[in-house]
Order: structure tokens, then C-alpha cells, then sequence
């Protein structure tokens, strides 16, 4: 049995997932605040409806036949198919200076705080079931 069979673990693998690629959004927005006409992006949250859609049209997917599948999440998506399914979006900060640029270096450094904290709260709940899973595994008196 995998971890990813446990629904806990795939829903924290999951949030991991959308932090490190919202990181990276963020990161990208940093790298680009001095870039003429570039235009701020983040990553919106998934919602509870997104993930039941997204786990309806998956389990639809896997049983149509013809066309690439990815067996493990580790191998290269198909042409035109992205690793992650977080799709960055424009979303400017609260200004925009003259040569078009919209990224507000405060603002993105908030974002990334946020982020890097919600991150840490994540691993801590991982690492505390995977604690517990542990304790309940071993032998009585141990």
C-alpha cells in the first residue's frame, strides 16, 4: 500500500503540490519586476468543486483506451499536457508603473511569507501522520 492511497496523504500531496508551484509563480514575479510590460501572476487556490471535478474527469480518463497515459506521476506529460495542473493566471498587484510593469515587490513578498508558512504547516501535518502511522504499526509495549 502506497501513501498516496491514503486519503490524507493524497490531499496533503495535493496542497504541497499547488505551494511549490505557486512559489515558483511568485518567484518567477520577483525575477521579472524590473522586465517592461510584464504583468504579475499568481496561482489561484483550488476549490473543493475543482478537486471533485478534477477527480470525475480523471477516474473517466483512465478507463478510455487510445492516447498517452502517464503511469506514475514522475514521467513527462504527453505534448500540449502540463506537469502540474496549476495554471498560472495575470494578476496584477494594486499598481502598475509606466514602462507596464504590475509587480509590487512588497506585495510578492508577502505572497511568498504566506506561502512558504501554509508550506511549513503542510509538512508539519505530514510528518506528524506519518508519525502516527508509525506508532500505530508497532508491536504493543514498544
Amino acid at each position: 500500500m502506497r501513501l498516496d492511497d491514503i486519503p490524507l496523504f493524497a490531499m496533503l500531496k495535493g496542497r504541497l503540490g499547488y505551494l511549490s508551484a505557486r512559489e515558483r509563480v511568485i518567484a518567477e514575479n520577483v525575477a521579472n519586476a524590473d522586465t517592461a510590460g510584464y504583468q504579475a501572476r499568481d496561482i489561484a487556490a483550488p476549490s473543493f468543486d475543482q478537486a471533485m471535478r478534477a477527480a470525475r474527469s480523471g477516474a473517466a480518463a483512465s478507463g478510455s483506451a487510445g492516447g498517452l497515459t502517464r503511469t506514475n506521476a514522475m514521467h513527462l506529460a504527453p505534448p500540449g499536457q502540463s506537469n502540474t495542473p496549476y495554471a498560472p493566471q495575470v494578476s496584477p498587484d494594486s499598481e502598475t508603473r509606466q514602462n507596464g510593469n504590475s509587480v509590487v515587490l512588497e506585495e510578492q513578498m508577502l505572497k511568498m511569507a504566506e506561502s512558504r508558512m501554509n508550506y511549513d504547516a503542510a509538512i508539519s501535518f505530514y510528518q506528524k501522520s506519518l508519525n502516527l502511522l508509525r506508532m500505530a504499526s508497532r508491536a504493543p509495549g514498544r
